[in-house]
């Protein structure tokens, strides 16, 4: 077991220090089984990412381990209790090197829209704390007193914030060299660069005769990549106009 905050790894170049990402959430079996089923689980083979899981039932008030109450001034639905929550926080970053920059971030609809960039700004963080919403959300005084990032996914609502939570952690940790097996592919996806990606074939050749196109084969590299390059275009012209307004707006 490495000392937390201190092991180093070097990778094709890259000098990288383990990262911590500490999710608190009410249900600690969802978040556990999609690292162990997913790309999250390289990175903690490969000692690049290191997950704590807290359970926030731990802390909760009773015997019962209540998390969640009913909102003051009425109104329907149920909101996450800020003294749980507070004692998790608390716990998590006892264990975080304070030298280490920390960021407690809190998916949530009225956050800004999480991006490409968004992950890749992430990755240079190396404590990261995800708090889980569910219900109506969680006290305000929670946010007041520690997050310090709010994104969201999109304009809609999903019932538990493992969700959101899983799909930023997934795209923070891809962009850390080393855990995929070629760190060029994330460097090669939609919004890594100015278009969306190119299509992708692999075998058979022909199915239900539908032919790969004939320019990716023969092996002339130049050829190939100015195809790629196009068909970047044209993709992004025809699915995500948006993208390349923004692009004339720079």
């Amino acid at each position: 077991t490495q000392k937390r905050g201190t092991f180093k790894l070097a990778i094709d170049g890259w000098s990288i220090k383990l990262k911590q990402i500490a999710i608190i959430t009410p249900v600690p079996d969802s978040i556990d089984i999609f690292i162990q089923n997913s790309i999250l689980r390289k990175g903690v083979e490969r000692d690049l990412v290191q997950f704590i899981v807290v359970n926030l039932r731990d802390f909760g008030i009773g015997n019962y381990r209540q998390v969640d109450d009913k909102p003051f001034g009425g109104g329907s639905g149920m909101v996450m209790m800020a003294e749980p929550m507070f004692k998790a926080i608390d716990h998590t970053l006892e264990d975080f090197d304070e030298e280490n920059e920390t960021r407690v971030i809190y998916p949530s609809p009225q956050g800004e829209q999480w991006t490409h960039q968004s992950a890749v700004e992430n990755t240079n963080a190396e404590n990261l704390i995800f708090i889980c919403g569910h219900y109506k959300g969680i006290d305000e005084r929670i946010v007041e007193k520690y997050v310090t990032h709010e994104y969201s996914l999109g304009d809609y609502i999903v019932t538990s914030g493992e969700l959101p939570a899983l799909v930023m952690i997934d795209s923070i940790v891809r962009l850390m060299p080393g855990v995929l097996n070629t760190y060029e592919s994330a460097m090669t996806d939609s919004f890594a660069g100015d278009f969306l990606d190119t299509p992708c074939y692999t075998r058979p050749k022909i199915i239900d005769g539908m032919k790969v196109p004939d320019v990716l084969f023969g092996g002339h590299h130049k050829k190939i990549e100015d195809w790629r390059k196009k068909q970047k275009e044209i993709r992004t012209h025809e699915r995500r106009p948006d993208l390349l307004e923004k692009m004339d707006k720079i």
